[in-house]
């Protein structure tokens, strides 16, 4: 019904920059809020950033004065800036969206993934 198509993975050296982006597209009536979650080897999925539908971010601590994430909701696209990358950002980066796809219903939708790998 709702798919997410995330792009702009990469291999980077530490202090360099990468920009992720994640377009929505099907049966959309309307989207909350959009996130990035990333998963390191071993580890647990966890919150990066978020944007409400207004534009009202939150971050993790680990992210925050590094990471911008912004959304064009005419694309409906979300997209995360990333500077000063540090090795510990190694991870798979997911794009979650909260999508209402009619008045009544409303679902939490996953992009596939993608790798973002940082060299020291």
């Amino acid at each position: 019904q709702v798919q997410l198509v995330e792009s702009g993975g990469g291999s980077v050296q530490a202090g360099g920059s990468l920009r992720l982006s994640c377009a929505a597209s099907g049966r959309i009536f309307m989207i909350n809020a959009m996130g990035w979650y990333r998963q390191a080897p071993g580890k647990q999925r966890e919150l990066v950033a978020s944007i409400a539908s207004g534009g009202t971010t939150n971050y993790a601590d680990s992210v925050k004065g590094r990471f911008t994430i912004s959304r064009d909701n005419t694309k409906n696209t979300v997209y995360l800036q990333m500077n000063s990358l540090k090795p510990e950002d190694t991870a798979v980066y997911f794009c979650n969206a909260d999508v209402r796809i009619s008045v009544l219903t409303r679902n939490a939708y996953w992009g596939q993934g993608t790798q973002v790998t940082v060299s020291s």
